[in-house]
């Protein structure tokens, strides 16, 4: 069962092996089984499980009421929305693609086995303490506000104006002397350790410990956020964790001891353009697919219930 009710419901061919945890249903005469694979994925099933652990019983799913058009209409509604997950899955194809190449490429210019064009030239090694200051955030629970100054932690990394926790500007004041401001880089330290974002607002921001802060950074910022998810900085970053702690972490002073490798400022720039344009191919294939599969659900529904026919 789905976090809405809805049933896990997958489809299968050829030859297979189903466990008590699962219900077959068959194909029966003039019921189309593609449509009623659609059909259910709509059903709320919640008030029908049973027991601490959730299951929904053969005789519970025998008596679910299905609006059952003409077997017709039932091969025209299971026909569209096939035409929508056909295009759901080419777009995940494509995204899983676009995120291989990206990956290959990221690592690639970040190592200098790849140059771009106009480029050449020796690179540097420096450690990222000589690079930028390195701080941590707050070491306690903060009292939280419904307003002020937006609160985040290691579980805000991949976009930190979603938090919604807030602690008072009079807090924030008072603890929060070195904060982070557009440009700087906040990277996980403690349970996921590694993973960078970019301050992209001049918005006042507090966080936790579990957040290392990169301010008054040298080189292209841009460039320092890939350098941090190439392979080689994740191995630095990996190698000076205390995975015997719990949660893993890594200290303050270990992450400003990881080597960055790096090239002029104009190759800085134009690795970060790259880097950034396969980014933005990314995030624009998700929107696309993310709003087709918004799109294919209100179908399903309008089909599935009679709101919209296809006769």
């Amino acid at each position: 069962i789905t976090s809405n009710g809805n049933p896990v419901v997958t489809w299968a061919e050829g030859k297979i092996w189903v466990n008590n945890h699962a219900h077959v249903i068959a194909e029966k005469e003039n019921i189309l089984l593609r449509y009623i694979f659609y059909y259910l994925q709509t059903v709320n099933i919640s008030e029908l499980i049973h027991g601490n652990i959730p299951k929904l019983n053969g005789r519970d799913l025998r008596n679910i009421k299905i609006y059952l058009p003409p077997l017709s209409e039932q091969h025209a509604i299971a026909n569209t929305l096939a035409a929508f997950d056909n295009h759901i899955n080419n777009l995940c194809e494509l995204i899983a693609k676009k995120k291989a190449i990206r990956e290959g490429a990221l690592n690639d210019l970040m190592t200098g086995r790849t140059r771009l064009k106009g480029f050449c030239g020796s690179w540097e090694v420096k450690k990222l303490g000589e690079l930028c200051k390195i701080f941590d955030g707050t070491h306690q629970t903060p009292k939280y506000t419904s307003m002020g100054v937006r609160f985040v932690s290691v579980e805000n990394i991949h976009d930190l104006y979603k938090s919604e926790k807030y602690i008072s500007i009079d807090n924030y004041n008072s603890d929060f002397r070195i904060s982070p401001t557009k440009g700087d880089i906040l990277m996980t330290r403690i349970g996921d350790i590694g993973t960078p974002c970019i301050v992209s607002k001049d918005e006042p921001i507090a966080y936790y410990v579990s957040l290392a802060l990169l301010k008054f950074i040298m080189i292209n910022n841009v460039y320092l956020y890939y350098y941090i998810m190439s392979r080689d900085f994740q191995k630095e970053i990996y190698n000076r964790t205390l995975h015997h702690a719990t949660p893993k972490k890594i200290n303050k002073g270990e992450i400003g001891k990881c080597l960055v490798k790096f090239p002029s400022l104009p190759e800085q720039q134009a690795i970060a353009d790259t880097l950034t344009a396969f980014d933005d191919e990314i995030l624009a294939l998700e929107s696309e697919r993310d709003k087709i599969i918004q799109i294919r659900d209100g179908a399903m529904n309008d089909l599935l219930t009679g709101k919209v026919r296809l006769c």
